[in-house]
């Protein structure tokens, strides 16, 4: 998938959340459990018995069907099998249904599409305003439902593949630019000490909300500076460094953390850094740090962002922001964060 897409859609393939437990991961373990049972009523199937309920779910557009063909699919012949991110199963889930219901509505055969069609898909997706990285997200999500019904026998063509999807020539930097240092300063003024914390995770550590959430104070060496993020994208553990004045609000946030009473019901895995460990709550919150700032709140991935491109200025070593940024590839990197000055002719012009 791209790199840092963020999805804020409600439809999810996620099964219904289970209570949390003070046991860090069990949540987790539960939640892989329940995804691989419910992928094995789909791969336990004969082959026969798999294309038949394949062909009826296809045939009668059942849409909770599908979804439950292409998770199977996914956890058992998917890159990541049951690793698979709940990120991206929710993307792949929106992506389907919003596939599903063109389909629909413009009279698509499931079982029998043709390329000529896909491509009309993209060009209405183009048409609504859809950027092209995100009609690239949409086909590989409608795309894996296709070959979730190659894998149970329904269909023995991808209309996939040969699609073209335009590329977009603006760099990112210039369409989600970061957030600026004044942004930031006066943000982290206005914050209460845990939502500077995040604030600083994001903008200083340059960590996915994803991670940034999922914390706990065992992750923490706040005398050497280190940051272990142990699961962050693609299931790869990485080691962050982490400023002077994110050290000092961590020792202070540590410090001024009240235990849990006895009994108390957790919202978090024990030691969890922050109270709540869900993104639409994180949200809310920095939402109303920035409002009171006066800054607008353009999400997470700005501060991230905003990490990079200073780093990079600083360091000059693509290379090693990259490792910072937990990016698989430099090329990564290249394209999202470096040659962002994109004024930095002013002083040069400032006398024309």
């Amino acid at each position: 998938m791209q790199e840092d897409i963020e999805v804020t859609a409600e439809a999810s393939l996620l099964p219904a959340q289970m209570p949390l437990s003070d046991q860090p991961g069990l949540t987790l373990v539960r939640y892989r459990a329940d995804l691989l049972h419910r992928a094995m009523e789909w791969s336990s199937l004969h082959d026969q018995e798999l294309r038949r309920r394949a062909v009826k779910a296809a045939a009668e557009r059942d849409v909770a069907g599908l979804l439950e063909l292409s998770k199977a699919y996914l956890v058992h012949r998917g890159q990541n099998s049951l690793h698979t991110s709940p990120h991206t199963f929710k993307a792949y889930s929106i992506g389907i249904k919003q596939f599903l219901e063109y389909a629909g509505t413009n009279g698509i055969s499931l079982l029998r599409p043709t390329q000529r069609e896909m491509q009309q898909y993209v060009a209405y997706l183009l048409h609504i305003g859809r950027t092209p990285a995100t009609v690239q997200l949409k086909v590989m999500a409608a795309t894996s439902l296709y070959r979730a019904l190659s894998w149970a026998g329904a269909v023995d063509t991808d209309p996939f593949a040969d699609i073209i999807i335009p590329k977009d020539l603006t760099p990112g930097l210039v369409k989600r630019p970061p957030y600026t240092q004044d942004e930031v300063d006066t943000v982290i003024e206005k914050a209460g000490l845990q939502d500077r914390v995040l604030i600083l995770l994001l903008c200083h550590a340059a960590l996915r909300i994803s991670e940034a959430l999922t914390l706990t104070w065992d992750d923490i060496d706040v005398e050497r500076r280190r940051i272990h993020i142990r699961q962050g994208k693609g299931r790869k553990g990485r080691v962050v460094a982490m400023s002077t004045s994110m050290a000092r609000a961590l020792k202070a946030f540590q410090k001024a953390a009240p235990e849990t009473p006895a009994g108390a019901r957790r919202t978090t895995p024990s030691r969890a850094i922050f109270s709540y460990s869900h993104t639409t709550t994180a949200r809310y919150h920095l939402k109303k740090v920035f409002e009171a700032a006066g800054v607008k709140f353009r999400g997470f991935h700005p501060g991230r962002k905003f990490a990079g491109t200073r780093l990079l200025r600083q360091v000059k070593d693509i290379a090693r922001v990259a490792e910072h940024l937990g990016h698989a590839s430099v090329e990564t990197t290249r394209k999202g964060y470096a040659n962002y000055d994109i004024d930095d002719l002013k002083n040069e012009l400032s006398h024309w």
